[in-house]
């Protein structure tokens, strides 16, 4: 006797479309089907839900494969767009994995976080003049060696100016050098400001 094959129709379920954001975040809430969830994620990140992403993403129990496409829809939102200062709060978390992610993102970015990055360095908040020039170190865009410098020649806070002097030490060039040097005048007496200086003239020196 012949065997017969039977042919199955797949039923293929057809994802909606979302004209507005709770409802595309209410569908992510409601699903655990990984295609479904990316499916929101995509939705979400076009209805301009970047804060409900990062938000997401900054909890620590958060799955980290659904981070990383989370990741990967807020780099290919229009900067104006992406809640960037946002972004940068990732790279204050313990969670590597997530921190490493903001990173990516902010380097996606590149040049175009320079305004935040400014607003931060200029401002009177101690801890966020450190915190932005981590950012620079982290991030690396075009112009993190002349922000760092053009703060050097100001600062007053010896922490912060040490923050920067490591950095420099990365990314400095040998015409930085006298600037450095300076920082010893400024903080004279500071066992800690010219142990950095000189590692990080050392460091440019090669």
């Amino acid at each position: 006797m012949a065997l017969v094959k039977k042919h199955v129709k797949q039923v293929v379920e057809e994802l909606p479309e979302f004209s507005h954001l709770d409802d595309a975040i209410d569908f992510f809430n409601a699903h655990h089907e990984r295609e479904k969830q990316d499916y929101a994620v995509e939705q979400i990140a076009r209805l301009g839900g970047g804060s409900f992403l990062i938000s997401y993403m900054d909890d620590e129990d958060a799955d980290k494969e659904i981070c990383t496409k989370m990741a990967s829809e807020i780099s290919n939102m229009d900067v104006d767009d992406a809640p960037i200062e946002e972004i940068m709060d990732l790279l204050k978390l313990n969670n590597a994995y997530t921190r490493n992610l903001g990173i990516s993102i902010l380097r996606n970015f590149g040049d175009s976080i320079k305004y935040y990055i400014v607003k931060f360095l200029i401002g009177d908040d101690r801890d966020l003049r450190i915190f932005a020039i981590n950012v620079l170190g982290d991030v690396d865009f075009s112009e993190s060696r002349d922000m760092l410098i053009e703060l050097l020649e100001t600062e007053e806070d010896i922490n912060v100016a040490m923050t920067a002097v490591d950095y420099m030490g990365e990314i400095g060039e040998v015409e930085d050098i006298p600037l450095l040097e300076s920082l010893k005048e400024r903080f004279t007496g500071d066992f800690y400001a010219e142990f950095a200086v000189d590692g990080a003239i050392k460091m440019i020196k090669g």
